[in-house]
């Protein structure tokens, strides 16, 4: 039985399949996730679990290079853009679009992990990245 780690099995292999610049979404409750995307629907009440918590687990096992998230958020929400803009460290960039932009980006996301957060507009598209374990004999 699996104890450490991301123990829910669909996350984790989704998180299993993701390569390099691959995306994979995080949304709050309310999102319109596209027919055909695979869907990890972890909602178990009001706020619960909420996106930013959901970012805390991922980014123990998850490496990422840039965020996506809507300009709404930045500006309905913008105590949540805040905290999910720095959920994966400083040198994250971050980089936003309109949200209907991303509800187009949505469609060609490997996995969407719906929560129960119910903060408009909280809904944010994670690039893949390569981590710090690789090696490199000359930066490019």
């Amino acid at each position: 039985m699996k104890e450490a780690g991301i123990i829910n099995r669909e996350i984790a292999a989704a998180i299993t399949k993701q390569g390099h610049t691959d995306l994979l979404m995080v949304v709050d409750a309310g999102f319109a996730i596209p027919n055909g995307v695979e869907v990890i629907d972890i909602s178990l009440g009001e706020n619960k679990p909420t996106v930013p918590e959901v970012l805390e687990e991922l980014k123990k096992f998850f490496s990422v290079e840039k965020l996506i998230m809507a300009n709404q958020t930045k500006n309905v929400s913008p105590t949540l853009f805040a905290n999910i803009s720095k959920a994966f460290g400083e040198g994250v960039p971050v980089e936003t679009f309109d949200q209907s932009s991303i509800r187009e980006m949505s469609k060609s996301v490997k996995t969407v992990i719906r929560t129960g957060d119910f903060t408009a507009y909280g809904n944010v598209i994670l690039v893949s990245g390569a981590g710090n374990r690789w090696k490199v004999e000359k930066p490019g």
